[in-house]
């Protein structure tokens, strides 16, 4: 039976500084006192180190619930990403209509200049007789207001 090196080191103290200390060799125990050291110390020295299970202690388990905390984040973060992966492609779609739309837009109204344009467009003379005409009209008017201010003097 081989022995650990706890058990070793504890052995090594029993003997006497003399005796050889190997670890296959059986220990010969010379007093009362070494014996009873070896009892007492024994159960502490062959017990393996057991593997902590703090986790699933539901007071210490605060590492299993960082680790699902850390899980759920990664995942909202995820979704996060996604969606708004979603939204910027959405934009572009939003984006591309708009400028469609103002392609339309300039189109009629260039189509509306123009069709203004045929609608005004006569010659020279034309233009200055609409012109008088409005003239005369606009002296009648500012006639009539100005009796309508003063009236008779009578």
């Amino acid at each position: 039976m081989a022995a650990t090196a706890a058990q070793s080191s504890v052995i090594r103290a029993i003997l006497p500084r003399n005796a050889p200390a190997s670890k296959s060799s059986p220990v010969s125990l010379s007093t009362r006192r070494n014996l009873l050291f070896l009892m007492t110390a024994a159960p502490a020295l062959s017990m393996k180190e057991s593997i902590s299970r703090a986790q699933d202690i539901p007071l210490f388990g605060l590492k299993r619930k960082l680790k699902k905390a850390e899980e759920e984040a990664e995942l909202l973060v995820k979704e996060g990403f996604e969606t708004a992966e979603k939204g910027l492609e959405t934009a572009e779609k939003g984006i591309e209509s708009v400028e469609r739309g103002l392609v339309t837009a300039e189109k009629g109204i260039e189509s509306a200049e123009r069709g203004v344009e045929e609608a005004v467009s006569f010659g020279g003379l034309a233009q200055a007789g609409a012109v008088v005409g409005a003239e005369a009209i606009a002296v009648l008017v500012a006639t009539s207001v100005v009796n309508g201010i003063l009236g008779p003097e009578a």
